[in-house]
């Protein structure tokens, strides 16, 4: 994979949203202040604790529909948010959101197997999509994803929800200015420790590689896409090595994974994600000294500083507010998207490798 600054990939990535944009009926694009109206698909704790009280908060955006496998949470969400009748959905049923201009995008949080196959047939009922991370299984399903979007003209935005913040935002575009003189390392941790006892549900997806369980899924994301948005360029090669401290609990996907990203001009990135293990760190160590955040990804907010005693301490109310808001203008302003869905395939090409390297005892797997 060719280098390439993050400003002039990010240029490029965007142009296919730009081009989707464009083909927006016009009624949406010229009304700015209509609130675009969201139908959340698996309501889960993220849905039910993070994505529809930021729903609530946003200004650019409403909580719309639902769509569920689970006919008893159906009563409780509609009694919540006052959801008609028309705006709920099963997964059988889904399709028939073709159907309701009162949604105009579904936002997908399920389980990562799901994410290809209800991105698709979103797209298919012409609604724009947005879907939480990993954005798949694999980068062909983000392939899909993609190419069902372009057919369809509706936008494809990824739940980045840390590429939207501001302290985030401010690091990344230390990767160009390089206030401190050229990257040389960047170091990028993010785990916590869980499943000890009272947690093996049999049907706890994470614990369960099919269904885009293990720490690699959940929580390896944020280091890998941090990396990448640290050093502004694309990974030229990868090694990885995983471990398993808990047999009886990790039968099925990995608890620990140490990957190592080699980027061009020689930078390497040292990453790490863990079930067993909480870590929560994102530094780079440059010439000229160092920048870090941690935490680099918590809901209560993200923390930094830097070398020659500058902090890093904007605060945001709610970061999937913020997300939300940032995708929903996009898509009325006809301007391409801060995270568009080949943002998730650069991390899938990348993931896909991860695994390949520790399968093979970690074995440099050039991209």
């Amino acid at each position: 994979m060719t280098s390439m600054s993050f400003g002039r990939r990010r240029v490029l990535a965007g142009l296919g949203a730009a081009a989707v944009s464009m083909a927006l009926p016009s009624a949406l694009a010229a009304t700015p202040d209509r609130r675009l109206g969201v139908a959340i698909a698996g309501l889960g704790n993220y849905a039910q604790g993070r994505i529809a009280p930021g729903l609530a908060l946003t200004r650019h955006c409403r909580l719309a529909g639902i769509v569920t496998g689970t006919p008893a949470k159906i009563p409780v969400w509609q009694a919540r948010h006052r959801l008609p009748d028309r705006n709920v959905y099963s997964y059988e049923s889904f399709d028939r959101i073709a159907d309701n201009p009162d949604i105009d995008v579904v936002y997908i949080i399920t389980p990562p197997h799901l994410h290809a196959a209800l991105a698709v047939r979103a797209a298919n009922a012409g609604k724009h999509v947005w879907c939480e991370k990993p954005m798949a299984m694999n980068a062909a399903e983000c392939e899909q994803m993609i190419a069902a979007c372009r057919r369809n003209k509706v936008t494809l935005a990824i739940g980045y929800r840390m590429q939207h913040e501001p302290n985030t935002r401010t690091l990344m575009g230390y990767a160009a200015s390089r206030p401190f003189g050229r990257i040389q390392r960047v170091t990028a941790q993010a785990g916590y420790r869980g499943y000890d006892t009272g947690d093996l549900h049999p049907r706890n997806w994470r614990l369960a590689r099919a269904f885009g369980g293990g720490p690699m899924y959940d929580m390896g994301i944020y280091p890998l896409n941090a990396a990448r948005y640290t050093t502004g360029v694309e990974p030229l090669a990868v090694s990885a090595r995983s471990r398993v401290d808990r047999p009886e609990v990790f039968d099925q996907v990995e608890e620990h994974m140490d990957f190592t990203l080699e980027f061009p001009d020689g930078v390497v990135a040292e990453c790490a994600t863990s079930f067993g293990r909480s870590m929560n760190t994102l530094r780079a160590d440059c010439a000229d000294g160092w920048y870090a955040l941690e935490p680099f990804q918590s809901y209560s907010g993200v923390r930094g500083q830097a070398s020659d005693g500058r902090r890093l301490d904007a605060t945001v109310r709610h970061q999937q507010a913020l997300q939300m808001d940032d995708d929903a203008l996009a898509i009325l302003q006809g301007r391409p998207l801060l995270v568009p869905g080949e943002e998730g395939l650069r991390d899938l090409r990348v993931m896909d490798a991860i695994f390949r390297s520790a399968k093979e005892n970690g074995r440099r797997i050039t991209l």
